[in-house]
């Protein structure tokens, strides 16, 4: 019997996803650079299921069902067109290629229009939830053509998440729309784990509390708005003792934290888009802060660090918690926001009600949050951001005064707190009738005569301010 998918590269991730297809009915061909990783997966776990052992990708295609599915899953960039080049001329049309790894989206379009020339389908597909997601059932978030998702579709959505029976799989769009989602997950999945870090830090150098208090403090968070995979997993952090030293397992971690690159891919496309995604990139800076440990060391004794004399606001935990939830939905929006910019630029249709359903369960980012989210974009009444949602204004609504505080509690305490604080002025820039921006065109229409609009006119102007100062109308040069 031919296997129903192929799948190339079986390092952990593409090893659980092989094993996710088998435990679900599927015959998986299975192929590595390397054989020996083939045949360690089959020893340890060939029982769940039927498997192919191949040893080269001529051997893969061979024994594969038409139309062809082989997933590639290597690291992304170079090594993926590389797998590429090996494997197209052994395909035939109708055949489809599936990148189930981080690749950037732009790779992903430009891949998937060059096999479109050649007859055959290139899937871009983002998976989220770690390698226990991608073995017990992941968040998975396709792009590529909607002929392809007929064929293979199916099949992702039955090793997907479920929830109430529902797969957390939906076709996302054309080419590199799947991977663009994805990237927007990371990216708000950075502020995730940065908010709660700084949450974290709050309650520690502020209000004195220590890990294993603050692991009780999150599982109690847990169980209400704030609950979520990434507060539940804090509070197993926070409350585990290193063995070796007996001290909080923090505190024996160096404090500086890595990165893979799809938080700053988010923060780049966000400023190609002239999409606000300043908590997003407040997260990005944060870790890139953090590694430069070297200047962090000097600027202790070379900074003065001088704080005020600062009396805790009364409830300060709740004070916090709730400016961690207003924190939390601000980086939602920033991103929901992003893909709706994407899907104006790129020309995707992507139904933020249908793609906020995918996280609810899988992956990282999951939470009871999103279930909210995915209310406020169905139906016809669809908000134009989704802190304008009458169910997430009114909660920030509540929540601002303690936000307010512990920011400016942070700041007398020299807490630093960059997306605490950021996502505070993206609400505040959201809801201003004025804007200091008509000063910043006044300053560029003097330096560079770039022009400025008027609050009374059509049209755009210029000041001679080298001349008379006299307005007048601008040039079209274009």
């Amino acid at each position: 019997m031919p296997a129903q998918i192929g799948v190339t590269g079986l390092a952990v991730m593409g090893a659980n996803l092989a094993r996710n297809f088998a435990r679900n009915g599927y015959t998986v061909a299975l192929h590595n650079r390397s054989v020996a990783k083939t045949d360690a997966l089959l020893a340890a776990h060939g029982d769940e299921g039927d498997f192919i052992r191949t040893e080269t990708l001529a051997e893969l295609v061979e024994n594969l069902e038409v139309p062809r599915r082989v997933l590639i899953m290597v690291k992304a960039g170079a090594p993926v067109d590389a797998v590429i080049e090996q494997l197209v001329p052994l395909l035939e049309a109708g055949d489809i290629v599936i990148d189930a790894g981080n690749s950037h989206y732009e790779d992903t379009r430009r891949r998937e229009a060059a096999l479109a020339e050649k007859g055959l389908h290139f899937v871009g597909v983002g998976v989220s939830g770690g390698e226990e997601g991608a073995l017990l059932g992941p968040s998975i978030m396709p792009g590529g053509s909607r002929e392809s998702y007929d064929a293979l579709g199916p099949m992702l959505e039955k090793i997907s998440a479920k929830v109430d029976g529902e797969p957390c799989c939906a076709w996302i769009g054309t080419d590199g729309a799947g991977h663009f989602v994805k990237m927007v997950h990371n990216g708000i999945e950075y502020a995730d784990m940065q908010v709660i870090g700084e949450a974290y830090d709050l309650l520690r150098s502020g209000a004195g509390i220590e890990p294993a208090e603050q692991a009780a403090i999150f599982a109690d968070w847990n169980k209400g708005d704030l609950a979520s995979f990434l507060i539940e997993i804090t509070a197993e952090v926070l409350g585990h003792v290193d063995a070796k030293t007996g001290k909080p397992f923090i505190d024996v971690v160096v404090d500086s934290a890595g990165q893979k690159g799809t938080g700053r891919w988010t923060v780049v496309s966000g400023l190609d888009l002239g999409s606000p995604v300043s908590g997003i990139a407040e997260s990005v800076f944060a870790r890139a802060l953090s590694s430069q440990r070297g200047q962090r060391a000097e600027a202790q004794t070379a900074l003065e660090g001088a704080v005020s004399e600062v009396a805790l606001p009364e409830n300060f935990v709740e004070d916090v918690r709730q400016a961690l939830y207003a924190s939390k939905l601000v980086s939602y929006a920033q991103g929901l926001d992003m893909l709706t910019s994407a899907a104006g630029e790129y020309g995707w249709d992507l139904k933020l009600d249908e793609i906020a359903s995918l996280w609810r369960a899988g992956c990282i980012i999951r939470a009871e949050l999103l279930k909210d989210i995915t209310k406020a974009y169905a139906g016809g009444a669809r908000p134009a951001n989704l802190l304008f949602a009458p169910a997430f204004r009114d909660a920030i609504a509540a929540a601002l005064p303690a936000w307010r505080r512990v920011v400016a509690t942070a700041v007398q305490l020299g807490i630093p707190v960059p997306v605490f604080s950021s996502s505070l002025a993206y609400y505040d820039g959201l809801r201003r009738d004025r804007l200091p921006a008509a000063l910043t065109q006044g300053l560029r229409d003097l330096f560079g005569a770039h022009t400025y609009g008027r609050i009374d006119a059509e049209g755009t102007f210029h000041t001679l301010w080298g001349g008379d100062k006299s307005e007048v109308a601008a040039v079209d040069t274009h």
